[in-house]
């Protein structure tokens, strides 16, 4: 897996995990803000037939403000995406953007720690699944 991105394949549906997935991040403070459907938009602009690929929009409103606070910039980084796949031999996956890698790009001294603990809450709703 890329080092900016943690995840797992998920014994379910590619509908059920994307519910399920939407569930878990409510169970550790985030929303999903949006909601990209990659295979139909393909579809729709360049006529490309693909597998299921969602990109959902993940935000914690308290951290993000923390963080726009620290470092007004900070907004092109964000949402936290999460996708969710499914692959040609019909698994189905949940890959989280790691805030560790993405927010190391920022240099400000208080932006580590809320992306310790955004990743800690992203895990958890991971784990969940």
């Amino acid at each position: 897996m890329a080092q900016y991105v943690f995840g797992k394949p998920v014994a379910m549906g590619f509908d059920a995990a994307v519910q399920r997935v939407t569930e878990e991040l409510g169970k550790v403070g985030f929303g999903v803000l949006t909601d990209i459907d990659v295979q139909a938009t393909m579809r729709k602009k360049i006529g490309l037939e693909m597998r299921p690929y969602r990109i959902l929009g993940a935000c914690n409103p308290q951290i993000a403000s923390k963080a726009i606070a620290a470092e007004p910039q900070i907004g092109a980084l964000l949402p936290c995406n999460v996708v969710v796949r499914q692959d040609d031999q019909d698994r189905v996956h949940v890959e989280i953007m790691d805030p560790n890698a993405v927010l190391n790009l920022v240099d400000n001294p208080a932006v580590p720690a809320l992306a310790a603990e955004v990743r800690g809450k992203l895990e958890q709703a991971l784990a969940a699944l």
